[in-house]
């Protein structure tokens, strides 16, 4: 079994005098991949936001490869220093930039130098299959291939750790299945720890090794993918 990577003891978030996420704790192995599942409101994204240190946890203990980023309700290590990626729900590309662009702004922050970016830009682009699309703008793009690029740039500052919110809420069950099996083979490929947060059992069953339920702030369950069947 592969050493932890990701731990979370005991950690709690509230929000005025109601717990979003009430002393959930989990451990995720170096290189797995683990769904949070459950419904709307349930704390999942509060979740993948402590972990990022986009949120402070008010109790518990946040651990990444061994270090502990937050704890006693405050962050130890701030959010450029912990080596993750980050997809969000919707994405949050920059529409000012072209693809080429929001790549490049992702390494600029990670303090990649320069002279290494564009070779760095053009692999990524080309594992994610939109190499050809480096020069347009976002708004010129379909949903999937949107995607593609809020994939691109999580991964391309070599991250250890893959946090993605509900990436495929807003995509068809066609393309959405499309974008699930190539996901998981680039993780694979990859071997990056990966943390996927939906409400869809089916979809997680795609991607995650491992699924964690979440229900009222609460862990209740975690088991292998293949229980979950």
């Amino acid at each position: 079994m592969p050493d932890t990577f990701l731990r979370l003891h005991e950690v709690t978030k509230r929000f005025g005098s109601r717990a979003v996420v009430d002393r959930a704790s989990l451990d995720v192995a170096e290189g797995e991949t683990v769904a949070l599942l459950g419904a709307s409101g349930c704390g999942k994204t509060t979740t993948l936001r402590m972990i990022a240190g986009l949120e402070e946890p008010d109790a518990g203990e946040i651990w990444i490869a061994g270090e502990c980023v937050a704890a006693k309700g405050r962050n130890l290590v701030q959010p450029r220093a912990r080596g993750i990626g980050f997809v969000f729900q919707d994405l949050a590309l920059w529409p000012h930039l072209t693809v080429a662009g929001n790549l490049d702004f992702a390494l600029s922050s990670a303090r990649v130098p320069k002279r290494e970016r564009s070779e760095r830009i053009n692999e990524t682009l080309r594992l994610v299959r939109i190499d050809r699309y480096a020069g347009s703008y976002p708004n010129q793009l379909s949903g999937g291939e949107q995607q593609r690029v809020a994939i691109a740039r999580a991964i391309v500052a070599r991250p250890c750790l893959l946090l993605l919110d509900e990436p495929m809420s807003s995509l068809d069950a066609d393309l959405k299945a499309e974008l699930l099996a190539e996901l998981k083979s680039l993780q694979r490929m990859l071997g990056v720890t990966t943390v996927y947060i939906t409400h869809d059992r089916a979809e997680a069953l795609a991607v995650a090794q491992r699924i964690t339920a979440m229900s009222d702030g609460r862990i209740t369950q975690t088991s292998l993918a293949d229980e979950w069947r």
